[in-house]
């Protein structure tokens, strides 16, 4: 066979697999981006803009969450949640100390609930962002509002915003299963084998 047809082969079949791999990666980009939304960009500014790293990192956290048994509250479940909830936002006026205090444990309760690992703050807030990825960033700021309320003491305004914020992902974390889900798990029915 002619080299030079050789080569032209060799050359084609090598720009293949390059743009092969440029697509499979714009893909992958697209994918995590859009699963993470503002958690994308948290990612890439932790990792100083280091795309790929910032990308495994995720990737990383979508496989450890896919491995825990995390579930969907069932309706009693969730409306003790909400029930509360709502005490620990009306105590907000007298004590917003403590209200937030409350808001922290009642979020890590419900985390618990669901499945969530509660222990170090950073791990929780990157286990959270796979499933509620549009929310973490409340979570983030509440938390970082609360610490510096223990050092320092905070304008209670300040307090109030980490109330809404530890709000939007508490609510977020409310879902609860369907009740015919609920009520064939109840007696004893395999969720899956009545949808078969």
């Amino acid at each position: 066979m002619d080299p030079t047809i050789l080569l032209l082969v060799a050359a084609i079949v090598v720009l293949a697999a390059v743009a092969a791999y440029f697509y499979t990666q714009r893909q992958r980009t697209e994918r995590l981006a859009g699963r993470f939304g503002p958690e994308y960009k948290h990612a890439l500014d932790a990792h100083e803009g280091e795309r790929k790293e910032a990308e495994a990192e995720l990737a990383a956290r979508e496989e450890r969450v896919n491995k825990l048994d995390i579930r969907a509250l069932n309706p009693t479940e969730a409306s003790v949640f909400g029930r509360r909830w709502e005490d620990v936002q009306a105590a907000f006026v007298d004590d917003p100390s403590a209200a937030i205090r409350d808001a922290d444990s009642l979020v890590q309760e419900v985390m618990a609930a669901r499945g969530y690992p509660v222990g170090d703050f950073e791990q929780r807030a990157a286990d959270v962002s796979v499933d509620h990825p549009r929310v973490v960033e409340h979570y983030r700021a509440a938390h970082a509002v609360a610490g510096r309320h223990l050092s320092d003491g905070v304008e209670t305004e300040e307090l109030r915003q980490a109330m809404v914020d530890y709000r939007a992902l508490f609510t977020d974390l409310l879902e609860t299963e369907d009740p015919e889900v609920a009520a064939d798990r109840a007696v004893g029915r395999d969720p899956m084998e009545v949808t078969r």
